[in-house]
């Protein structure tokens, strides 16, 4: 996989998942306790042997830099390297900021044509998945493709959620692109999925195949298409679309678990999903493709006479006669006696407060970082660093849907309660 170099699309401001990316990039949103979004492509791309990582971003990059920077250091044996290209204005080559997909990996061309590489592998940022990319490019070379696509077979009733294609039975090569259609433009987008790999009965299930927005190019093919179009912005919705009549487009069927959690709602789901029983969708116990992330070395979790049921608690938290179930706990959170959290992701804290600052806080009426004594959580995201007061509930008790109240340190995001980073909920608060 030397002649691979794979570019990692941070994409733009995140506006779906805010207000989670208010005050980060959104593939350093934190993920499972423990990790970020970028981690998942990331150790993808490890595991494949490709060593040569770009990360395209330009929203508030500045702890996603951090994390790369301390997390993936490559031997000096190796040309391996997971580096962060933020947007730029220059007054020739980019007047001005990433118009989208193919307009980010444009702007940096310049710098990426240096490298001596055969294919560039386009990743997304805010996927949960695991794969191995070695088959990807496989495929893309045994077919002589100047561009592969990896899409996933799916039914009839997600199907229009999706961007479509249409293949040649025969060649495999993709023919035709829907973008979410419905009705009779849907049935018209069925296809034989028995030809990509799947069997009868898997493919009498699953006729249609959606694009994953996972590319693997022949460098020379995307260099001429970004080159060749600077008015296309978008890989989806343009390039490929626009490259599919002159150029061998092939597909790669990827038939495992895969999760777009671009937004607030999948996001938590995907999270709460991972403390599943007997086995969730996506495991991080897999010991020949690990999920890397960056080494804290903090000391285990304490847990003082606590009920905690099918929930992950990261390292370094402290609980106190609580009730966890059906959550999922950050770094060094901290749950004190009497409080419940269910069907909630706290993502803990950056550091830890001083014992006596805190008792100093209580005295005084400030509220602590982490969950007071007595107060009930559930069904909501509390972001890193937030400190909950005591007697406090968070239940969203007029089951309100959407709800904007950055002043009061929460938003409402299809009924889930997002508690601001650095938040401050006083003692007694409903919400």
């Amino acid at each position: 996989m030397k002649q691979v170099l794979a570019v990692i699309l941070g994409g733009g401001a995140g506006t779906r998942l805010y207000p989670l990316t208010k005050m980060r990039a959104k593939p350093a949103v934190p993920l499972a306790g423990k990790y970020r979004l970028i981690d998942i492509p990331i150790s993808n791309c490890i595991n494949s042997e490709i060593l040569k990582i770009y990360i395209l971003t330009q929203f508030n990059s500045a702890s996603l830099n951090r994390h790369i920077a301390r997390t993936y250091n490559f031997s000096g044996f190796t040309d391996g390297f997971a580096e962060v290209l933020a947007a730029q204005q220059t007054s020739v080559t980019n007047p001005q900021w990433f118009q989208g997909t193919a307009d980010a990996v444009r702007q940096y061309l310049w710098l990426m044509e240096e490298w001596d590489v055969e294919h560039f592998l386009i990743l997304s940022g805010d996927h949960l998945y695991r794969m191995d990319y070695r088959d990807f490019v496989q495929r893309h070379i045994d077919t002589g493709a100047d561009i592969t696509l990896s899409v996933l077979p799916v039914d009839e009733k997600r199907a229009s959620s999706f961007g479509l294609m249409k293949i040649d039975e025969s060649t495999g090569r993709i023919i035709d692109f829907s973008e979410k259609p419905k009705g009779e433009a849907l049935k018209q987008m069925a296809v034989d999925t028995s030809t990509l790999g799947l069997s009868p009965e898997e493919a009498a299930e699953s006729p249609y195949i959606a694009s994953m927005g996972i590319y693997v190019f022949k460098k020379d093919v995307l260099f001429k298409l970004l080159k060749d179009a600077p008015d296309q912005t978008d890989f989806g919705k343009e390039v490929i679309p626009g490259a599919a009549k002159d150029h061998n487009v092939q597909a790669y069927l990827f038939n495992d678990y895969w999760e777009d959690i671009g937004t607030i709602e999948a996001f938590f789901e995907a999270n709460l999903a991972l403390t599943q029983q007997p086995q969730p969708a996506f495991s991080f116990y897999d010991e020949n493709a690990p999920i890397y992330t960056r080494s804290r070395y903090l000391p285990p979790s304490k847990m003082l006479d606590c009920q905690i049921t099918e929930s992950i608690i990261a390292e370094g938290c402290i609980l106190k006669e609580c009730r966890i179930d059906h959550s999922v706990l950050g770094l060094r959170s901290r749950v004190e006696s009497g409080s419940l959290v269910e069907d909630t992701m706290l993502m803990g804290s950056d550091f830890y407060q001083p014992f006596a600052e805190r008792q100093y806080g209580l005295e005084k009426g400030s509220v602590p970082i982490g969950i007071g004594n007595n107060t009930t959580i559930r069904r909501a995201i509390v972001d890193k660093n937030a400190r909950i007061g005591r007697h406090v509930q968070i239940i969203n008790k007029d089951h309100v849907q959407e709800a904007e109240r950055e002043e009061d340190g929460f938003y409402i995001r299809g009924g889930i309660t997002v508690i601001l980073k650095n938040a401050v909920i006083q003692d007694g608060t409903i919400i």
